[in-house]
């Protein structure tokens, strides 16, 4: 199991609940809702055995990696919610790792073209009201390997960087740091206006050619950034 013994330590005003195998940090971030858990409490899990990703996809999330739900109250928009955690995600990782990440759309970041961090927000709301939001993120640390129909399309932190570990107690931190940055940012604007030109520089198909594929219809188009 990965020592998150300093988690504590680095996040003090941060409630966390540390799990060596959980079915998905996602699932029990709501559990711990129901259970009265405070706004911003964390949950931090060594290996997830059913990790979902969007649309119902399975997330792979083997020893190695880096699995953590964060618990929101309140009335947030979802998607913003995911931008702010995959700019902070890259600017976390990058400032420990100089190792840098490009954001694929919202929820995917990528290194060199191959996903290493998966982000999956998911909503409990009433007809008019969100009660809640849990933004889960994984990030591919210390895999070594994957399953042979990803593997050509997923690395990790560790592979990136010819072998070099790194501490994923700190990952979580500085990510949570960057992620409390904005998020403050986020609630005196209401909106992304501080964050668009950053997330613009991390948008791996701006200026590109790219092919959506809307339940609805599958159109083409070029990514020039979000509004």
């Amino acid at each position: 199991m990965p020592d998150y013994s300093q988690l504590s330590a680095l996040l003090p005003d941060v409630p966390v609940c540390i799990l060596p195998e959980t079915a998905s940090t996602n699932s029990d971030a709501r559990a711990l809702l129901l259970r009265g858990g405070a706004h911003g409490s964390l949950v931090v899990a060594a290996r997830q055995t059913s990790g979902r990703g969007r649309m119902g996809r399975a997330f792979c999330s083997e020893e190695g990696g880096l699995y953590m739900s964060l618990l929101l109250r309140g009335a947030w928009p979802a998607g913003q919610l995911t931008t702010l955690c995959a700019v902070a995600v890259c600017r976390a990782v990058e400032r420990l790792t100089q190792l840098h990440l490009d954001i694929k759309w919202v929820n995917d970041a990528q290194l060199d073209g191959k996903k290493v961090c998966g982000i999956l927000t998911e909503m409990n709301a009433q007809f008019d009201y969100i009660n809640h939001i849990v933004v889960g993120i994984g990030i591919n640390v210390h895999n070594e390997s994957f399953p042979e129909e990803i593997s050509q399309m997923a690395s990790s932190l560790m592979i990136e960087a010819g072998g070099k570990r790194f501490h994923r107690a700190q990952i979580i931190a500085e990510t949570m740091s960057y992620f409390e940055q904005y998020y403050d940012t986020f609630l005196k604007t209401q909106d992304l206006s501080a964050l668009v030109r950053e997330y613009d520089e991390l948008l791996v198909n701006r200026n590109k050619s790219v092919r959506v594929l809307d339940p609805k219809e599958t159109f083409d188009g070029k990514a020039i950034g979000i509004t």
